[in-house]
């Protein structure tokens, strides 16, 4: 009996609308939101209460291609280029060379835990090489900590850009498996044209799109992340038709966007952070609905030995060998170890071999999960713990909301930004017009406490009020310079 569309919107308005419910015990237990997306996955499924009956890996593969397209052009576009230029280069080792040593040794170690031969065990290591720091950082935000310096950037540059190299390795023994005369040879050039026309294609990608949304000019403000979601197809699409990198592709675009300034930057980077969650539900959901519990039973045993291979020995053993040459403290390598969780990723390149006709594929695929499951739930809930242990948390910033946003366009040369009065600065006691304030800048709200102050100029200027000025970059130190200085009593 075929199931109606009214049917099936149903039931996927009823899997996101508990999917979002549950974040909120995310925030309250610390445990990794894409654990209970899956976990809401398998029991919506055939053997749980849900009695739902999913086994199509081919559509599992293809909305979860779809969904990594834009969760890692997001991941690009937040990043902040003048954050990760320092960790630039050991973030580039620990996505390409830390991939490799990862799956290298989980490969060497599946041989003799599941009997699986070499390439076998390579390909189970690829799946399960590249991270996913949205997990760790979800979870440090709901217990309201940080990482120190690099680490935090080092890990969003790493999790952002390691997955083409997983997605490289994974086809790479797949079509060793299933092609006998694939040579070392053949794969060290298909890299260079991977990783390099990825690269080349992502690069001018960016700088096409960044030129499109400034001058296309677009009357009604809202075609304009659907732009960018057409922009962002078009950089996969072409990057695959040219047997490129498309996910590399796709994250440098977001990556070189970020750092330019666009029309309604802000709007579109809001639109896509919402579309990744949306995304990232709807993948988790499938792939949760994809698995059948009773058959992860089976492998339990195995996959306990794959995971702890992973997080104890090969994640560490790579981490510290990429790392070798960079001036960090131990503990810091530590940390960058222990939080590198498996995510979706891994669970979508684990159908690939599904549909390759790999002779292990379903044991992969059940191991796959079953190891995600377990470095989600012992990684992702001891991440606060550890990093208070090693020492390597920061409280983490509390970003102020205002009631007004400011959207810099092409023309304007001023930035909307928030200053803080010393309480021993000379402004404290003066009204707004006894300042003398550089020409071009205005100070548009005042944050007093738990109110906002709309300025005038006879307005008294207190100790620790936060001033929201727009002003351009030169006037803004002159304001800076002035607010620093001291009271004549303060300096006698």
């Amino acid at each position: 009996m075929p199931v109606s569309i009214e049917f099936i919107l149903l039931w996927v308005s009823i899997l996101i609308l508990i999917s979002i419910f549950s974040s909120k015990l995310s925030d309250k237990f610390a445990v990794p939101a894409l654990l209970l997306f899956l976990v809401i996955g398998m029991l919506a499924g055939f053997e749980g209460p849900g009695g739902i009956y999913f086994d199509d890996p081919s559509l599992a593969k293809t909305i979860g291609i779809v969904a990594l397209i834009f969760i890692i052009f997001s991941g690009g576009l937040d990043t902040s280029w003048k954050e990760i230029r320092p960790v630039a280069l050991p973030g580039f080792f620990l996505a390409t060379a830390g991939v490799f040593l990862t799956a290298f040794i989980v490969g060497v170690f599946s041989v003799f835990i599941l009997r699986f031969s070499l390439l076998e065990g390579l390909l189970l290591g690829a799946i399960v090489s590249s991270t996913d720091a949205a997990a760790v950082f979800s979870v440090l935000r709901s217990r309201h900590i940080s990482l120190k310096s690099p680490l935090k950037p080092l890990l969003e540059l790493e999790s952002g850009s390691n997955d083409p190299m997983a997605v490289f390795l994974t086809l790479s023994f797949i079509g060793m498996l299933t092609a006998k005369n694939t040579s070392v040879a053949t794969l060290a050039s298909r890299f260079v044209l991977d990783m390099g026309g990825g690269a080349l294609v992502g690069y001018v990608m960016a700088k096409t799109s960044v030129w499109i949304i400034n001058r296309l000019k677009l009357e009604f403000d809202g075609l304009y992340p659907v732009l960018t979601v057409s922009l962002v197809l078009l950089t996969y699409s072409l990057a695959a038709l040219l047997q490129c990198n498309g996910f590399l592709a796709v994250f440098l675009v977001g990556l070189i966007m970020g750092k330019h300034e666009f029309l309604n930057k802000k709007m579109i980077m809001r639109f896509h952070d919402g579309l990744a969650w949306l995304m990232q539900i709807v993948m988790f959901l499938t792939l949760g609905l994809l698995v059948f519990p009773s058959h992860l039973l089976p492998v339990m045993g195995a996959g306990l030995l794959i995971a702890i291979v992973l997080m104890v020995l090969a994640r560490p053993v790579s981490v510290l060998a990429c790392l070798l040459p960079f001036p960090m403290v131990l503990r810091k390598k530590i940390m960058v170890a222990w939080v590198g969780l498996r995510g979706a990723a891994p669970i979508v390149l684990a159908t690939f071999p599904l549909l390759a006709g790999i002779s292990q594929a379903d044991t992969i695929f059940n191991v796959v999960f079953f190891v995600v499951l377990t470095s989600v739930l012992i990684q992702g809930t001891s991440i606060p713990l550890v990093s208070r242990i090693l020492n390597v948390g920061a409280p983490m910033a509390n970003k102020r909301r205002y009631p007004i946003e400011f959207e810099k366009i092409e023309g304007i040369d001023a930035e909307l930004t928030d200053l803080i009065v010393p309480y021993v600065s000379e402004a404290v006691g003066k009204r707004l017009m006894e300042l003398h304030m550089p020409g071009k800048c205005l100070i548009v709200l005042i944050s007093r406490g738990d109110r906002y102050v709309i300025p005038t100029g006879q307005t008294v200027i207190e100790g620790g009020d936060v001033l929201l000025v727009l002003a351009n970059e030169h006037d803004l130190a002159a304001l800076q310079k002035k607010l620093a200085s001291l009271r004549e009593e303060d300096n006698a």
